[in-house]
């Protein structure tokens, strides 16, 4: 995980959740917004999700369940860092609509700003990009629960904000959101 950036609290932080299937863009995207927000003098924190199953859910496994207390887990940890002035980016797969309305409810009991865009690439996009070799791995037997081919993702109904990473480049995708971010107060 990168360290958020030091400094006084000055401005409004806030959860910006990128869900998606996995190769659909969601770290790509944050990180490039990260580096655009630092630059423009904001703390800003990305969770990769591989980090973050790693330090905080080695324990958990991959059914519904586990996924679930993943993706809480995860959400208390972006709620603890945005509550003090951090914009934090949450590239998490977040399958289920329940995990992710979990999450937003507990920022809105803080009070902590909360934002939901869908990285909406479809599979067959995210198939031929295989960043992790997931795919290959799913078609080949070698893996099983492979969330939007063989487990479910359900994709959000009605998001702040739907990115098609597969119409436009990662700088477009950027733009849009951090016109987002900018319209909402976070940036």
């Amino acid at each position: 995980m990168t360290e958020p950036n030091a400094g006084p609290v000055t401005r409004q932080g806030g959860t910006v959740w990128l869900t998606g299937l996995p190769s659909a863009g969601k770290t790509t995207i944050a990180l490039s917004l990260a580096e655009r927000l630092r630059a423009d003098g904001h703390r800003v924190q990305v969770l990769d999700g591989d980090e973050l199953r790693a330090a905080l859910s080695a324990d958990l496994g991959f059914s519904k369940e586990d996924r679930d207390t993943n993706v809480r887990r995860t959400g208390y940890v972006a709620g603890l860092l945005a509550g003090h002035g951090v914009t934090v980016l949450v590239p998490v797969i977040a399958p289920y609509a329940a995990s992710r309305a979990a999450v937003r409810e507990q920022h809105a009991e803080r009070g902590v700003p909360y934002l939901e865009v869908h990285v909406a690439t479809p599979v067959k996009v995210c198939a031929a990009r295989d960043v992790k070799g997931l795919y290959a791995k799913q078609a080949a037997g070698l893996l099983h629960g492979l969330t939007g081919v063989d487990d479910l993702y359900e994709e959000p109904v009605a998001p702040d904000l739907r990115i098609h990473t597969q119409d436009e480049t990662v700088e477009d995708s950027v733009r849009r959101l951090h016109t987002l971010l900018t319209a909402g107060g976070l940036s």
